[in-house]
């Protein structure tokens, strides 16, 4: 750990402090902001970043899986999500402020070497901050997400459609919790989050107030290729299509959302090992021991 200020972590109640034992807990400041931030081990920093709308505890059970490496893991709530802060505005959201903060996060804590795991947003928000750091990464792990732009002709899904309803999106995301009382609906084992792990996931997220970069999130994903969110997929698309170090993807074939992008990441890192599983949106439930092979694996090829 670097001499960057850490402050102390919001406290948890007691069911779920349990549930995040052995990591530390802090704060990081990002521009203005105050990112979560877990974390166990020593060695390599292994940085770990989720999407919507789950938090840092997505990974705990490939860290659980890791512990003896030398590897230092790191696992971030974005800005918005889990313990983290909470912006002024929902308009904050963008791709673009997500990867500033990420990255402001990747400098405090001045990683370097480091192997860079993601899902969901966490890919894009995360290979975009770091197209601005390459030297600071050594390997890369995605798992279900997306740093591509768009193809034309495409049709956003159903849940993104739902994300831009006038008056109703805001009463679906905030009112009622869509989509994070409902995660198990992504999984291709639906009981995979049920009882008190998904309420690990509803916990950060249980106000109206707390919903905001949820729906904000989703309608950060293109909806037309005229969508502010393009030219930084395509950034996020060159990035990763010019990394020639060590890579591997695990994906989640039974993803209602993003199964059908594997082939394509694939074709970005024609080094990467490909390991094909049933997991659904949220894998790291499901296939934690092939994520934490895969991360193992990279980390075996830098030495």
């Amino acid at each position: 750990m670097t001499d960057v200020v850490r402050h102390p972590a919001p406290e948890l109640p007691h069911w779920l402090q349990l549930m995040v034992e052995p990591f530390d807990r802090y704060l990081v400041e990002v521009h203005g902001e105050l990112m979560h931030v877990m974390e166990v081990g020593e060695g390599r920093p292994v940085v770990m970043l989720h999407g919507n709308p789950t938090w840092g505890f997505l990974y705990r059970k490939v860290a659980e899986r890791l512990t003896g490496e030398p590897l230092r893991l790191i696992m971030p709530d974005l800005i918005g999500f889990g313990f983290s802060s909470r912006p002024s505005t929902a308009a904050d959201h963008t791709l673009a402020n997500h990867a500033r903060w990420f990255g402001c996060l990747i400098d405090a804590l001045d990683l370097r070497d480091l192997i860079f795991v993601a899902q969901d947003w966490g890919g894009a928000i995360g290979t975009l901050a770091l197209a601005d750091r390459p030297e600071r990464m050594s390997g890369l792990v995605l798992l279900n997400t997306a740093v591509t732009p768009p193809k034309a002709g495409f049709n956003p899904t159903l849940f993104h459609r739902l994300a831009r309803l006038p008056i109703a999106s805001d009463l679906l995301f905030k009112g009622m919790g869509y989509p994070q009382l409902n995660l198990n609906l992504g999984q291709g084992e639906k009981d995979s989050i049920t009882g008190p792990v998904a309420k690990a996931y509803q916990y950060p997220l249980r106000s109206w107030r707390d919903r905001g970069a949820v729906l904000a999130m989703a309608r950060a994903v293109p909806n037309s290729l005229e969508h502010e969110s393009v030219p930084l997929l395509e950034r996020c698309q060159d990035f990763v299509g010019g990394f020639t170090g060590p890579a591997a993807l695990v994906w989640g074939d039974r993803d209602p959302v993003l199964a059908k992008l594997k082939s394509r990441t694939a074709r970005l890192l024609p080094q990467a090992t490909v390991t094909s599983t049933s997991g659904g949106h949220f894998l790291q439930e499901q296939v934690p021991i092939e994520i934490a092979d895969a991360i193992r694996e990279v980390a075996d090829q830098l030495g």
